[in-house]
């Protein structure tokens, strides 16, 4: 009777998935109990909605709640185990015919009370065996938290890293159709330099495109040798105490080390390349923008945070001056709608700006954050010592290099199209198409330094 029992309570305490001792036990909605790691790593590659892999049940969100009952009983049962273990003859000491039931910290081996007080081992930490199996325990299931951690970073590292080498073949594909575009408008008789300026361009995109593709290679093999450790430490989990106690440190070690070399994505970027006279064409257009009118506008999201999350993704920190949602921005007092114009801004170093024109009912918009409809700005992000160059309406990541001196904008109302140039390379920025507006628009400017004083007319 009393072994049906014990074997009834054993099957309770069993993992489904792996057939071990549950560890870290975890509850779903259906009631069923499963490892945390083993749950994890059944769940990892499945869409919504989850299905318990018992019952087969749908559970529509990844809840993973520990099941303090379980957890209590299945650490019962693994102290009799231990205690069992060590009232055997293998884990008597030689020497004084003891129970070994102290743990030497250093030297992560099992002593009797004499032994422990051996010149050997006195001036050692020691600890009872059953006490420090539960505090090793702890570290052991933080270890592979840390590491499951690692793993999910690593998964959309890769995604994506495949993300940018999908919008970087499209970004230089596009690029090549916008600079022949220009030079057939502004040079139709420079035929050598458009090519030359290609062929740069084609070359310098396949080589970054090789060594994305690296990259990825790298965070595919990287994310490989996480989940081998992840696996060696759940194998290591379901060994009994006498076993973990004494292969823990080692494993633990070289977990942490793995941890230690995430492999980095790609920041790809191309050159600006110059094109002959394309400033100077537009000096008889120039015109001189009073930007007087300055205010501070104040979000819980400002544009710049918001759009440092749409280009670091995960990695953004918002780690900017402004990160508390105050941003400086101004406006022309001219109102554009028809004719075409030319001015230039200067940047003066700073870190997060836009640069372009907006309609009035965008400034109006207190949903400026997350609504760019009636802006058309090029705008920089700054995340660490990275930047980042994007347009807006529709919102898309320019790579290439960033103006450092002034920004040259041509807005043409006549067919609804605006240009940024980088105005120190004579090289073109960025080209919207034409019909990209259709309202009256005024030149804006802003600044993701809270409180600085700037005159960005030129």
């Amino acid at each position: 009777m009393e072994s049906d029992i014990s074997q009834a309570f054993q099957e309770e305490l069993t993992c489904f998935i792996c057939l071990s001792c549950l560890t870290e036990p975890v509850t779903i909605s259906c009631g069923h109990s499963f490892c945390r790691a083993c749950l994890q790593l059944s769940w990892e590659d499945t869409q919504l909605p989850f299905h318990c892999p018992m019952c087969r049940e749908p559970c529509q969100q990844q809840e993973m709640r520990i099941n303090i009952v379980l957890k209590k009983l299945v650490s019962i049962a693994r102290q009799a185990s231990l205690m069992k273990d060590l009232s055997s003859e293998e884990h008597k000491c030689v020497s004084h015919k003891e129970t070994k039931r102290i743990l030497c910290v250093e030297s992560r081996i099992f002593l009797c009370q004499l032994c422990s007080n051996s010149h050997e081992h006195r001036g050692h930490k020691h600890c009872p065996i059953e006490a420090a199996a539960e505090d090793e325990m702890e570290r052991f299931l933080k270890q592979m938290a840390a590491l499951w951690e690692k793993i999910q970073k690593n998964r959309e590292d890769i995604e994506e890293e495949m993300g940018t080498k999908t919008l970087w073949m499209d970004y230089v594909t596009l690029r090549e159709e916008m600079i022949r575009s220009e030079y057939r408008e502004l040079h139709p008789f420079l035929c050598e330099e458009e090519e030359k300026h290609i062929e740069c361009m084609r070359k310098e995109g396949q080589c970054v495109l090789e060594k994305l593709i690296k990259s990825e290679a790298r965070m595919v093999q990287k994310g490989k040798e996480l989940r081998d450790m992840f696996q060696e430490l759940m194998a290591m989990s379901h060994e009994p105490y006498v076993v973990l106690l004494q292969g823990l440190d080692d494993m633990v070690r070289r977990s942490e080390l793995m941890q230690l070399s995430m492999p980095k994505g790609i920041q790809p970027e191309l050159s600006a390349l110059p094109i002959t006279g394309l400033t100077e064409r537009f000096k008889h257009i120039q015109v001189h923008i009073s930007f007087d009118q300055i205010i501070m506008f104040h979000y819980k999201m400002n544009l710049f945070n918001v759009l440092r999350k749409f280009s670091f993704g995960h990695h953004s920190k918002d780690t900017s001056v402004d990160s508390g949602g105050c941003y400086l921005a101004c406006w022309g007092s001219l109102n554009f709608i028809s004719g075409k114009y030319y001015w230039e801004v200067d940047l003066q170093g700073s870190g997060d700006w836009a640069v372009g024109v907006c309609e009035d009912s965008w400034l109006r918009n207190t949903n400026q954050m997350t609504d760019y409809e009636g802006a058309f700005l090029l705008v920089c992000v700054k995340e660490g010592n990275h930047y980042s160059l994007l347009t807006t309406s529709p919102v898309y990541r320019q790579y290439i290099e960033r103006p450092l001196g002034r920004v040259g904008v041509l807005l043409d109302c006549e067919d609804g199209c605006l240009s940024f140039m980088n105005v120190s390379k004579s090289s073109l920025i960025h080209k919207y198409p034409p019909g990209t507006f259709k309202n009256s628009v005024r030149p804006f400017f802003s600044s993701g330094l809270k409180g600085r004083t700037f005159n960005p007319a030129h």
